[in-house]
């Protein structure tokens, strides 16, 4: 009778240490980070560095490989270019022209499944990962030599709250998950706080990068300014031309038609 009093004081310890143990052997499974970086309002990229940990990659199987290849393939779509460092991670970037171009990729790159549903291979792929809701909008008001961005992004993460297989649950998501989004822009950006709550980026330089929360809705909004080449480039064309005109008047002395005396 003590023995089996003693047991049972023991057990709950022993599920507490094990549960302990997965979430630990577990923690750092997928690192994700996406990144957006302008040059200007003509110029940047769209970056995403996936890795994924050893462990995961064991107790998933196929379908986290699987999930990388429709990543890749969605990549090629967009004129992307690809580095894959290792068969668990994975370096995209897929590169636009103007702040319209990257909201068209960037909504498409994350919303599959609205601008392709008749894709059946990667739809059988993606049924087995959790739907994410991705929205980025980007108002842009133009001031000649200078461009003004308003950057704002909703990512709803609810349905990473608990990772789980066949149904069964095993850990929370913000144990087994690193996720990131970072911008960076050439003149820094201004975080606008909607909420006393909001997440706050780090701030490096000029780039701006926000902790994503599985299991709850983000909200990113940004507002930065972009130097404006096609402006700056009409500028300097005028500046040139007028200089040219004010020389040729002013310091150069016009020729003298020598005439025949009679």
């Amino acid at each position: 009778m003590k023995y089996l009093a003693k047991l049972k004081i023991f057990l709950p310890v022993r599920y507490i240490f094990i549960f302990l143990c997965i979430s630990l052997l577990l923690s750092g499974c997928v690192k994700y980070d996406v990144g957006v970086n302008f040059d200007n309002s003509n110029s940047g990229e769209l970056v995403q560095h996936i890795k994924l940990g050893e462990r995961l990659t064991s107790f998933s199987g196929e379908t986290v490989y699987e999930w990388l290849n429709t990543i890749e393939n969605r990549a090629r779509k967009m004129e992307g270019k690809i580095q894959r460092v290792s068969r668990e991670e994975v370096i995209v970037r897929i590169p636009f022209s103007n702040g319209e171009e990257l909201q068209t990729k960037f909504n498409q790159f994350f919303n599959p499944n609205q601008e392709e549903p008749n894709q059946p291979d990667e739809a059988n792929t993606e049924s087995e990962i959790p739907q994410l809701e991705s929205n980025l909008r980007l108002e842009q008001k133009n001031f000649f030599l200078v461009e003004q961005d308003r950057f704002v992004y909703d990512l709803d993460l609810r349905s990473l709250g608990l990772i789980s297989n066949q149904g069964n649950v095993l850990a929370n998501a913000g144990s087994i998950l690193d996720l990131e989004f970072s911008l960076k822009t050439p003149w820094g950006a201004n975080n606008i706080a909607t909420t006393e709550d909001a997440t706050q980026p780090e701030k490096q330089k000029n780039q701006l990068t926000w902790r994503l929360n599985p299991g709850e809705i983000n909200h990113i909004e940004v507002v930065f300014w972009l130097p404006n080449p096609l402006g700056i480039g009409t500028l300097l064309i005028i500046f040139f031309i007028a200089a040219g005109i004010y020389l040729r008047y002013n310091y150069m002395t016009p020729p003298q038609v020598v005439g025949s005396n009679e």
